[in-house]
Order: structure tokens, then sequence, then C-alpha cells
């Protein structure tokens, strides 16, 4: 069986809620996005990139606000390396209201309730799927058990305010630290793998 690995920013409070820009995500009035932007670094994405799983091999998975949000951004811009990585990766996207086809080359579709489909395509195929932010969705996957790896960077800020990845309700989960490094930034990289019962 394939792994799922969920790849996260998250400030010190545990906030995930549109690291990147702005406008990203102003749910519930959020006012702070793009917060992760001072703490990013080269040592940041080479982290991500050996130790996020086996560079998505296996695919990205994505809930559909972060589908979206992703390929208004990425698809055509051409002043980065990673465009054309998230072109040709296979894509999977977990929606109860797209429509297949997806316009985003190499886009599939998972019909179904998310929990059933995912765990489904964790049983097929080869390599690692990556999950990008898609909040909802990891602390769904996570709470059913479908998550094998937190790859998590630890920005040096506190909001106080914003979607936190661990809400309250969630069952316990117990980590193994398999790696950390410190950027010059502040910032903490970690990945931790969920300890099975």
């Amino acid at each position: 069986m394939r792994r799922l690995i969920a790849v996260e920013h998250l400030t010190l409070d545990g906030v995930m809620q549109a690291p990147a820009r702005p406008d990203e995500d102003v749910r519930g009035g959020f006012v702070h996005g793009g917060w992760a932007a001072p703490f990013a670094d080269a040592s940041l994405m080479t982290f991500m990139r050996r130790d996020g799983g086996s560079g998505g091999e296996g695919g990205m998975l994505f809930g559909r606000r972060t589908y979206e949000d992703f390929f208004k951004l990425w698809p055509g811009r051409t002043d980065n390396p990673y465009t054309e990585v998230l072109n040709r990766q296979r894509k999977y996207v977990v929606s109860r209201t797209l429509q297949a086809p997806l316009a985003w080359q190499n886009s599939v579709l998972l019909r179904g309730e998310a929990v059933q489909s995912v765990a489904a395509l964790k049983r097929e195929g080869d390599g690692d799927l990556v999950i990008l932010g898609s909040g909802a969705l990891v602390r769904s996957l996570s709470a059913a058990g479908l998550i094998d790896r937190f790859v998590l960077t630890i920005n040096p800020l506190v909001l106080g305010s914003g979607q936190r990845l661990f809400e309250p309700g969630l069952p316990r989960i117990g980590l193994r630290l398999v790696k950390t490094e410190a950027a010059a930034s502040g910032a903490i990289m970690a990945a931790y793998d969920v300890e099975r019962a």
C-alpha cells in the first residue's frame, strides 16, 4: 500500500490558513494571508523535496478549494521550476461539486466519499501520494487513519486566529519524528511518521 503524506505550513500556534498570499483564503475574515513568505528559503524547499515523499511520484491529492487555487495560479507561470512539475504530475481531486473532465492536465476527479475513495487510491498503484494544504480533507483523512506522514514547516510566528491543521475533536494521533532541520529564517522543518496502534 502506498503512503499518503501531508505537507503543510504552520504557524507556531498551528494556523495553516493562507500561508502563501494575502488573498489566498480570507474565510472567517482572515487578514493574515501570506504569513509564510518571509520565512521561505532554499533549505525549506530542499527539505520538502527530499523528505516530503518520493517527489509525489504516485501523484498529488487535493481538496477542491486547494486544487482550484493552485489551478488559478500555477499552470501559466513561467518564472519557476514548479509549474512544469505540477503540470506533469498526476493530480487527484476529492470533490462533491466539481465535474469531470477537470481543466488542468493530468487531473483525476475522485468521486464518492473522501475516506473511501482515498483508501481505494492508496491500495492501488505505486509511489507516494502527497497532499498539499487541503485542511478539511487532511483532518478527515487523518481521523480515518489514512495519513502516513506529516511533513511540517513550523514558522516562528503566532497569529492567534485562523484555521488550524489539528482542530479540536480529532482522535489521538501518535507521531514519531523521523527528520528535522532548522532554516536560517527560524522555521523548523520536521517529518513525522504516524505510529499505528
